[in-house]
C-alpha cells in the first residue's frame, strides 16, 4: 500500500485540567511509532501506510481510555492516492518562507 497522510485530533471527556496531559499520553505514543508527523494546534498529522495509522487511531483511542477519558471524541481526516501522498508535498513552499 502506498504512502497516506492522516490527521487525528483527540478530544478526551475530562476535566479541563486533564485535557493536555491525557493528549500529551497519545503524542508521546505517536513520537514513538515511527511514523513521520507533525503536530499542529487542534490536530497532528502522520504520513505513512495507512494500515499502520489506522492502528495508531485505535490505539490512540485505548490510551485517553488509559488515562482516565470517560469517553473520546475523535475527528480523522485521510488523504490517500495509490501513488502515495507526502506531507512535504502539500506543504514545503510555506516552509521556505
Amino acid at each position: 500500500m502506498s504512502v497516506a497522510n492522516l490527521s487525528l485530533q483527540v478530544l478526551p471527556i475530562v476535566p479541563d485540567e486533564q485535557v493536555y496531559p491525557v493528549v500529551d499520553e497519545v503524542i508521546k505514543f505517536i513520537e514513538n511509532s515511527g511514523c513521520k508527523y507533525e503536530v499542529g494546534p487542534m490536530e497532528t498529522t502522520l504520513e505513512g501506510e495507512l494500515d499502520v495509522l489506522l492502528d495508531i487511531v485505535k490505539k490512540a483511542q485505548e490510551i485517553c481510555i488509559r488515562e482516565g477519558a470517560s469517553r473520546v471524541i475523535s475527528v480523522v481526516k485521510i488523504d490517500y492516492k495509490p501513488e502515495g501522498v507526502t506531507i512535504d508535498e502539500k506543504i514545503s513552499k510555506y516552509r521556505e518562507r
